[in-house]
């Protein structure tokens, strides 16, 4: 059995009752519950109280989380504590609080990132009423929490999500790509995802420029309508 002091991360395997750690078969020490994730002030306090161990699978290309395993009684006595503290008015204003703040932060960041977009699509005078109409789409799409997009990222500046974004947006809604069949070769559908946002650059180069373009041909026009 591994040393229950660090955290352990343990993985599923055919059998109910046995999972891997560092390649080793283990079983759940007994007395133990699985605790699913989804209450992350309830899972701090158990990581915070004693010993447990963390059940992960891989999940897009990463390793997630699906809960952990604690000692029975420790989960009681800290479930316990928790709920008496979430019944007081005291952790309801500061919920409603939070609330209110996380409100205004993504009200505020659709505006900055709109504005983002507007001046990476940076279209010709005769064209701003669809640039506008362009960003407002791309914005409802990526932003709202929990949406898994780019636009939802730190690691990266927010001149570079909103790139993204618009590429991301019109990859999947002027374009083939999510009907294509790609073939099952290395490489083959990040190339075709680069071909695609050439061809994407390209159209965007247009209404930068201010050229004429027919909205009865542009795929562009045909999505936003």
């Amino acid at each position: 059995m591994p040393d229950k002091k660090q955290e352990i991360r343990v993985w599923r395997t055919s059998r109910e009752d046995i999972f891997l750690c560092e390649g080793k078969s283990v079983t759940i020490p007994s007395g133990w519950i699985f605790v699913p994730s989804g209450d992350p002030g309830l899972t701090r306090r158990l990581k915070a109280s004693g010993d447990y161990w963390v059940l992960v699978h891989k999940r897009k290309n990463r390793i997630e989380a699906l809960g952990l395993f604690t000692l029975s009684a420790q989960f009681d006595r800290v479930k316990r504590i928790l709920e008496m503290e979430r019944s007081t008015p005291a952790y309801r204003n500061k919920l409603d609080a939070g609330r209110k703040r996380r409100e205004e932060e993504q009200n505020q960041y659709v505006v900055t990132f709109r504005k983002a977009v507007m001046d990476f699509l940076a279209f010709a005078p005769r064209y701003q009423e669809l640039a506008e109409r362009f960003a407002a789409a791309v914005t409802d799409h990526a932003v709202p929490v929990g949406s898994g997009t780019v636009a939802r990222t730190q690691r990266i500046p927010i001149e570079q999500r909103a790139e993204a974004a618009v590429i991301a947006w019109m990859r999947h809604q002027t374009t083939a790509y999510d009907t294509m069949s790609i073939a099952r070769i290395r490489g083959e559908r990040r190339e075709v995802r680069r071909r695609l946002a050439e061809r994407s650059r390209q159209l965007l180069a247009r209404y930068r420029s201010g050229e004429e373009v027919d909205p009865q041909l542009c795929p562009l026009c045909k999505a936003l309508d």
